[in-house]
């Protein structure tokens, strides 16, 4: 069955989309160099997919924060190719992956970095190349039928020809390589990560901020009252730019299992996700249940949170956290269900030690922490914040 052209990719290669542009204004990035055109081209062709029903984009929209709008199981989860099936985990927002470090452990023996929730693709090529040959994400049978799939459009024949080599869609393992590194080249352009936030215009002096606004940054940038820096900081100082608002370490925080998603994924009920320790580098029991800290840019945009997407409101993780130091019994109820939180899946490994620091947060200052994240969204999609 023949492709139909795709209309992110046009010959020649001299003229591959150029520039770039934004999802929602149309405003012009950094042009996009040839190999980053045809990942654009690659990230949003359904043809890669088994059924021709579902790209990269489709679980990451560029139009809502590259996170999925169509997430089954009540929000918490993204939908297979052939209609029905679920994974156990949220997808995460696509943008500012490039910034994710290799996975690696750090002087103090400590696992940093890496792709995936537990960290196991080492850089974004090899993140590009699971999805397609996931059974319950794309479900292309093999690396084979993938490369089928390019051979079938002269748009991608013709690039991978000059990229590459005359005879590289002839030579499966490698064209395979190929078009994950053009998904790469993509997703490490500017358009997944502009810097262009309130935030960074504040940085920039070319915004204010609200009081409210204001007290929010102030509380998470302090280690005397919330601590929320410890994880969410990648920079040396809060002023510098380009802070992604992750060290990408990893973390069990006590996320409560979510039998919504365990029910409709035909999981288990007693079902624990080992987290870091699927990793197949990793086989330290004390590594269970943790997971790798996310960026919060586009934060208030891209819910449902957390690895299980347990938790749809982006209070609602604040809440979340504000339990470990509250003592009060309304800070005890999940806001969401009414109920009280679950326990820790692997409370062996709890981060005890990050998560009860500081006072315990008035309502106030649970709001101007929301209010804070809210300021780390892209200026293309701040609109989404009304909605």
């Amino acid at each position: 069955m023949p492709t139909t052209p795709n209309r992110y990719f046009v010959r020649p290669i001299a003229a591959l989309f150029a520039v770039a542009f934004s999802a929602s204004t149309g405003a012009a990035s950094e042009p996009l160099s040839d190999l980053a055109a045809l990942g654009e081209a690659l990230f949003h062709d359904e043809n890669l997919s088994l059924n021709r029903s579902q790209s990269c984009a489709s679980c990451h929209d560029p139009e809502q924060g590259f996170a999925d709008s169509r997430r089954a199981a009540e929000g918490a989860v993204s939908l297979g190719d052939d209609g029905s099936s679920l994974g156990n985990r949220n997808a995460p927002t696509a943008g500012y992956s490039a910034f994710v470090p290799q996975f690696h452990q750090d002087e103090d023996g400590k696992w940093v970095g890496g792709l995936f929730w537990d960290g196991r693709a080492d850089d974004l090529a090899a993140q590009a190349g699971g999805p397609p040959l996931n059974p319950v994400e794309m479900g292309l049978q093999d690396e084979a039928m993938a490369v089928q799939r390019l051979k079938e459009n002269p748009d991608y024949r013709q690039a991978f020809e000059t990229l590459f080599s005359a005879d590289i869609l002839d030579q499966e393992v490698p064209a395979y390589a190929a078009m994950t590194q053009a998904l790469a080249a993509y997703e490490s352009s500017d358009v997944f990560a502009p810097f262009d936030s309130k935030y960074d215009r504040y940085l920039a002096g070319e915004a204010e901020f609200s009081k409210e606004e204001e007290l929010g940054r102030v509380l998470f940038f302090s280690d005397q009252f919330t601590n929320c820096n410890q994880c969410h900081q990648l920079r040396n100082s809060p002023m510098d730019a380009q802070e992604t608002f992750s060290d990408y370490s990893y973390h069990n925080i006590g996320v409560p299992r979510n039998p919504t998603l365990i029910q409709a994924a035909g999981l288990p009920m007693d079902f624990v996700d080992d987290g870091l320790l699927a990793n197949p580098a990793v086989d330290d029991l004390a590594q269970q249940g943790k997971f790798r800290t996310p960026s919060l840019r586009n934060v208030a945009v891209t819910g449902p949170y957390m690895h299980n997407g347990g938790m749809q409101d982006l209070r609602t993780v604040v809440a979340f956290y504000n339990r470990y130091n509250s003592k009060s019994e309304a800070a005890q109820i999940n806001p969401e269900t009414g109920e009280p939180w679950g326990p820790a899946q692997v409370p062996a490994t709890l981060s005890v030690k990050e998560l009860t620091h500081g006072p315990a947060l008035d309502a106030r200052r649970v709001d101007a922490l929301v209010a804070f994240l809210k300021t780390l969204t892209d200026q293309r999609y701040e609109h989404l914040l009304e909605d």
